[in-house]
C-alpha cells in the first residue's frame, strides 16, 4: 500500500535566508520573535509589534526601515543622526545599506528593541474580513 501524507503533515517551502537576516539573531531567543516576509523583505517582530523592516530590493528599498509613528522622529534621529525619513514611505525611518555606519546603527537599533524602546515598534493593521459570497441553488455561476 502507498503511504499518504496528511495535508496538516505536508512540508513547507524554506524560504531562503534574507541578507540582513543577521540583525534578527540577538532576538531570535524573545518568545514573542517573529520573522515573517513581508512586502518583498522581512519584518521583525516582537511583542506583536512591526520594529524593523529588512529590505534589498535597491534604492530606496536597501536597507532597514525603523517601524514608528511621526512624534518619535527627532528624538531617534538625534540618537541615530544617520537615519532619515524614508523618500517613499514616510512615515518611517530608514537606514541606508550604504550608509558608513550601517552596521553599527543597525545592530544599535536591535539592542533598543531588545530593552524595549517605546519609541519603536507599530502594531499591524488589523486583518480586513473578506465577503463572502453565498451561491444558491439556482443561481447562475
Amino acid at each position: 500500500m502507498k503511504p499518504t501524507r496528511a495535508a496538516s503533515v505536508r512540508p513547507r517551502a524554506v524560504k531562503p535566508d534574507h541578507p540582513l537576516q543577521w540583525l534578527a539573531e540577538p532576538l531570535i531567543h524573545e518568545p514573542t520573535f517573529v520573522l515573517k516576509s513581508w512586502f518583498g523583505g522581512r519584518t521583525i517582530m516582537l511583542h506583536g509589534c512591526h520594529q524593523l523592516f529588512l529590505t534589498t530590493q535597491g534604492e530606496p528599498w536597501q536597507g532597514v526601515l525603523v517601524c514608528t509613528f511621526h512624534e518619535h522622529h527627532a528624538s531617534l534621529r538625534a540618537d541615530f543622526p544617520s537615519l532619515h525619513p524614508h523618500p517613499v514611505l514616510g512615515k518611517w525611518l530608514y537606514l541606508p545599506e550604504t550608509c558608513e555606519t550601517f552596521e553599527a546603527d543597525a545592530r544599535r537599533l536591535v539592542q533598543r528593541i531588545k530593552a524595549r524602546d517605546p519609541r519603536l515598534g507599530i502594531p499591524p493593521s488589523p486583518k480586513k474580513k473578506r465577503a463572502v459570497k453565498r451561491i444558491r441553488f439556482g443561481d447562475k455561476l
